[in-house]
């Protein structure tokens, strides 16, 4: 039943369907092949139980406050510490632009977000000061990868959500991951930069204004602050983090930059509802097929599977199969209904294997977040294709060495559990 119902949901997802409509469509497949009618009643209380979650209310909230940075003129001012601090090197463009990318992780938690705002204000510059298109696209692209590593992220709260991890933990746990996958992509552009003879700018009329520029950016960077402390420290939850964020960027918007007008608040609004209501239809539609592969014990006989072939005694071994499932998966499918189709399944194996829930938290939510600039997909391709006008074949071709180096990092934190698992243990998570 379960290789129908998974195969019948990819059928309908390539025929065009919507994704919650394919997933609820799979799941009346599987109760026709169970023979059961009595189970669409529970079918009706999954759907809307998998949306009744309390952590699930921190995702409007962050969505909100990026959505506010972006049309409060904040996330400019973020881009103007970032050029203050890196930008006087030569490719110094491509090291604000990952600069920027950590800043901003640290408010909303969506890659997409990410990839619109830094596409929209950087791809431009980096072409005028010499970088190529496809390059100033990929580099913007995997920037906005680090969003949801580095908290708050999205993608985590729905992990937690459905594994009952500590969000907190998970939070923490991204810290090391994100400056890790950031520093890659350093690297990359510095040998990127020396090849191609990138000029170094000219820093002087940036310094020369360096007062300026941090007392106006003092104001944007308050925002990751409030969001990633008061959740550490334990101040507070991270929905009350994700509200206080979002109370934060309309006050800022409307009493410090001046530049939030009804008509931004009206459309911030509207996004937020847009993006909460597509991905709360996606989690309850997955809740449901989740349910029932359960009900079928699927993953019983998929443990029992990887048990008989010997990968669950070695932990790094698992987690390696584990990952060439859920990335190609992630390819094809929406990153949402990868986490909430795959994490009920793969969750409870990988800890049975003795797993760390919270490393394998973060190995499962940077496989969904790789899957977000490989093609076919590859979402933050198409955001950055458009905004930065570049042709979007350009970005698929060019986009490989990037989504390599974001595999090597993968590779590393699978190795190296102590990199997820470090700062929660420090802060008692």
């Amino acid at each position: 039943m379960g290789l129908t119902m998974m195969t019948s949901f990819f059928i309908l997802m390539l025929m065009g369907l919507p994704l919650y409509i394919s997933l609820l469509s799979a799941s009346l497949i599987g109760i026709t092949i169970l023979g059961d009618w009595s189970l669409i009643r529970v079918m009706a209380q999954q759907l809307y139980g998998g949306m009744d979650v309390f952590t699930l209310m921190a995702i409007p909230f962050f969505i909100l406050a990026g959505t506010l940075m972006n049309r409060t003129g904040l996330t400019d001012r973020l881009l103007d510490f970032s050029r203050l601090m890196v930008g006087s090197v030569r490719g110094g463009l491509g090291y604000v632009n990952v600069v920027a990318g950590i800043i901003l992780a640290g408010v909303n938690g969506s890659a997409a977000a990410d990839a619109s705002a830094l596409g929209a204000i950087l791809i431009p510059a980096m072409v005028k000061d010499g970088f190529s298109p496809p390059y100033a696209a990929g580099l913007t692209a995997s920037s906005s990868l680090i969003g949801p590593i580095i908290p708050p992220s999205i993608f985590m709260i729905i992990y937690a959500s459905m594994t009952n991890t500590s969000i907190g933990g998970l939070f923490a746990a991204g810290i090391l991951p994100g400056f890790v996958l950031g520093g890659a992509f350093m690297i990359m552009n510095y040998f990127y930069s020396r090849k191609h003879q990138m000029p170094i700018l000219n820093s002087k009329a940036v310094r020369a204004h360096t007062g300026q520029i941090l007392k106006r950016s003092s104001s944007a960077l308050l925002a990751p602050v409030i969001i990633i402390g008061g959740i550490v420290t334990g101040v507070v939850t991270p929905t009350e983090s994700g509200a206080l964020a979002a109370a934060y960027c309309l006050v800022a918007g409307v009493f410090i930059t001046r530049e939030l007008t009804w008509e931004g608040l009206r459309e911030s609004l509207f996004e937020t509802v847009r993006l909460t209501s597509s991905i709360f239809l996606i989690i309850g539609a997955a809740t449901v097929i989740g349910w029932l592969l359960k009900w079928d014990q699927v993953p019983q006989r998929f443990a029992t599977l990887l048990t008989q072939s010997g990968l669950v005694s070695s932990p790094f071994l698992l987690m390696i199969v584990l990952s060439a499932i859920i990335f190609p998966v992630g390819m094809f499918m929406e990153e949402v209904s990868t986490l909430a189709l795959l994490t009920p399944i793969f969750a409870p194996l990988a800890i049975s294997a003795g797993i760390d829930p919270l490393h394998f938290g973060i190995v499962m939510t940077l496989n969904v977040t790789i899957a977000l600039i490989t093609p076919p997909m590859g979402a933050c391709n198409y955001i950055v294709a458009a905004v930065g006008h570049v042709k979007l074949s350009d970005v698929f071709i060019h986009i490989w060495p990037f989504i390599g180096v974001a595999m090597l990092v993968l590779l590393a934190i699978i190795a190296f559990p102590p990199l997820t698992t470090l700062i929660p243990r420090l802060l008692n998570l």
